[in-house]
């Protein structure tokens, strides 16, 4: 029999905003008992609010159940048992927190967490746990804790405090976006189910409102070959556009997807100029300065020293009356009657 000790406080957060402690529970006993403890607390203090999608109500709760459990589960499959210390929860204003003794198994690592192969700490408390159908075979645990995530609207697990003595994983809780969850369920309910690398990059669209191919391969981990396939899926499926031509290529939500989040505008933000909108900004400051400098272009149409740079070369090869004139730090561009 093995016993467990986790610290846990749960129907407001455990810890108020102030920092003061509302629940402080250690549980000792078999492990099954405990994780069911912990379980039920959960539970009944997850609170759900609901969106409305067609005839149907969708309910969305603080937290996904199923990720919360997952990461529990991790927190105990996974610990270091030849270390002292607990499996620690900690139910913020804002977030869970939950921690382990011992850092990622060997050859885990942030950087490949979404892809590297299953690989317990405990092997045979793994087999355990499958066969009293506490786990499932496929080992696929932190899959489900970043789905469950994002399909409620939430940002992605945070596993950045993670280090060699103990894995800590932050489930951030706050307002969560019903038109995205909604958005989701509708593509799930279309027989469309999202894949996770495809709910990262929505996700991080919806935050972060522009991704490339290779920030996209990072935040899959899967590469930039991969990515591009994933962000092409998407283009066809309608939920994403790219802009931009290649070598300044990026992706963004479309159109339909920022009027069904009924955020039309901030569309039109993240879009920002085209190319020819762009280059219309600086022929118009030409018409007023006799110079512009790869600085005013950049302060002009928002845009970072490489894109600038880029755009003013391609200006000059379109327009023979665009002129480079300079030399390093000294160099700028002027418009001249020909």
């Amino acid at each position: 029999m093995i016993a467990s000790r986790v610290n846990r406080t749960l129907k407001r957060p455990p810890l108020a905003g102030c920092g003061n402690v509302r629940v402080n529970d250690v549980f000792h006993g078999p492990l099954a008992i405990a994780l069911q403890e912990i379980e039920d607390r959960f539970s009944a203090r997850n609170a759900e609010r609901e969106v409305t999608v067609g005839l149907f109500r969708v309910p969305i709760p603080d937290y996904s159940a199923e990720g919360f459990r997952e990461a529990m589960m991790n927190a105990i499959l996974h610990r270091d048992y030849s270390k002292q210390g607990s499996v620690f929860i900690q139910w913020q204003a804002d977030h869970l927190l939950i921690t382990n003794p011992g850092g990622f198994p060997e050859g885990v690592t942030l950087d490949n967490l979404l892809v590297h192969e299953p690989k317990p700490r405990n092997p045979k408390l793994a087999e355990i746990f499958r066969r009293i159908g506490l786990v499932e075979t496929t080992g696929r645990g932190v899959d489900k804790i970043f789905m469950g995530q994002i399909t409620y609207g939430r940002p992605a697990p945070d596993y950045s405090r993670t280090d060699a003595d103990s894995v800590r994983v932050v489930l951030p809780g706050g307002e969560s976006s019903l038109e995205f969850a909604a958005l989701i369920f509708e593509q799930d309910r279309n027989g469309k189910s999202l894949t996770l690398d495809e709910l990262l990059i929505l996700n991080a669209l919806h935050t972060e409102r522009r991704i490339t191919t290779q920030e996209a391969g990072l935040l899959t981990q899967k590469g930039t070959n991969a990515a591009k396939s994933t962000l092409e899926r998407l283009v066809e499926r309608g939920l994403v556009q790219g802009v931009g031509e290649k070598g300044g290529r990026h992706y963004m939500l479309s159109s339909q997807v920022y009027t069904r989040l009924n955020e039309s505008s901030e569309y039109v933000r993240a879009k920002g100029y085209d190319p020819i909108q762009l280059e219309q900004m600086v022929i118009s400051w030409l018409e007023i300065h006799p110079r512009i400098t790869r600085a005013d272009v950049m302060e002009l149409c928002s845009l970072s020293k490489s894109q600038a740079t880029r755009l003013l070369l391609s200006m000059t090869k379109k327009y023979p009356e665009m002129q480079r004139e300079g030399v390093g730090k000294g160099t700028y561009y002027s418009w001249k009657d020909l």
